[in-house]
């Protein structure tokens, strides 16, 4: 998966500039599923002034705890439903190429291109059952409880 990736950041005297431009090392969760790790903060607020490149640390798929992951992913045609996942997170995806079918436990979605999904610690998979790659930008935020699917013993709140 080819993906540019800007930072932008400030020099010694406090000028705005460019501080990293390039592509990203990818990653390869599952067969026919690429990933990029484009930035991820680790606290809230997060101090921007840092000099670490936070799109370089080796993460798993949720979110450091305080803190968001932001990631953008290609699955391939044909890819395998690879079981049912989920992360104590709220998850903001935004279908920016292709089609994707995202499986619940009880229900699939299709999205497209210009779609946004707003997930809220839902046991999900995707599956591309279209012709062409599936491209999709998620920004995974921190969230409570840490035990999903349920609050106080209950389902979440729809």
């Amino acid at each position: 998966m080819k993906i540019r990736r800007v930072v932008t950041g400030h020099d010694g005297s406090g000028k705005a500039v460019v501080w990293r431009d390039g592509n990203p090392d990818p990653f390869h969760p599952v067969e026919k599923i690429t990933g990029a790790l484009m930035w991820l903060t680790d606290e809230t607020p997060f101090d921007f002034t840092r000099h670490e490149d936070m799109g370089n640390r080796r993460v798993g798929t949720a979110p450091p705890p305080g803190g968001t992951r932001f990631a953008v992913l290609e699955i391939e045609p044909g890819n395998e439903l690879h079981g049912l996942h989920r992360t104590d997170s709220v998850d903001y995806v935004i279908c920016l190429a292709g089609e994707i079918d995202m499986h619940l436990d009880d229900s699939v979605v299709k999205l497209a291109a210009g779609d946004v999904l707003i997930q809220r610690g839902t046991r999900h998979a995707w599956v591309n059952r279209g012709s062409v790659p599936a491209r999709l930008a998620v920004v995974l935020v921190d969230g409570k409880p840490k035990r999903a699917g349920s609050v106080g013993g209950g389902q979440l709140a729809r």
